[in-house]
């Protein structure tokens, strides 16, 4: 018996390591999986510019379109907000971001009144297209680090909503 056991040993060890390395790989896919759902428009962050080509957004799971952008050049979570007056952060995204604070100002929310203040982005980019001198809100009722994708940016396109899908058109000039 003593001849087996370093064998038998090590068939042990290739077998805990194999669902290891499976329960690891399975995670990280179902990990990846969930994300997807969450936020089906992930990629458009690495986007580059087309010829006039539309963005196309994916509502997710909850039925919002969310999509993955750049303020300043750093990656940022967007929530496509229609009825935002503003790109509006959270006060830790914006300082992450360094943003300077313009001024006060008094916003009406969906959870109602609340004071903030204003700022400018130097540039906002979805899916290839960017904007400079973005107005820009920074609203403490705000947690985590979704912004709201509002109207300061969004004015710039055409925005047509068809079951589960979003697409934007740069606008056209008159």
């Amino acid at each position: 018996m003593s001849d087996k056991d370093p064998t038998r040993r090590a068939g042990i060890g290739m077998m805990l390591l194999f669902w290891v390395l499976f329960i690891g790989t399975g995670t990280w896919w179902f990990q990846g999986y969930l994300e997807g759902l969450r936020n089906p428009n992930a990629h458009l962050v690495n986007s580059v510019a087309g010829d006039g080509e539309p963005i196309t957004l994916e509502r997710n799971r909850s039925g919002h379109f969310m999509a993955t952008g750049r303020i300043n050049g750093e990656p940022v979570e967007f929530l496509v907000d229609t009825g935002a007056t503003y790109v509006a952060l959270p006060a830790g995204l914006a300082d992450r971001l360094d943003l300077e604070r313009a001024g006060s100002a008094w916003f009406n929310t969906a959870n109602g009144r609340v004071r903030g203040h204003l700022t400018t982005l130097d540039e906002v980019s979805l899916g290839g297209f960017s904007a400079s001198e973005v107005r820009g809100s920074i609203s403490p009722g705000l947690e985590g680090d979704i912004a709201l994708l509002g109207m300061s940016f969004l004015n710039r396109f055409d925005i047509e909503i068809r079951d589960s899908r979003m697409v934007l058109r740069p606008a056209r000039q008159p």
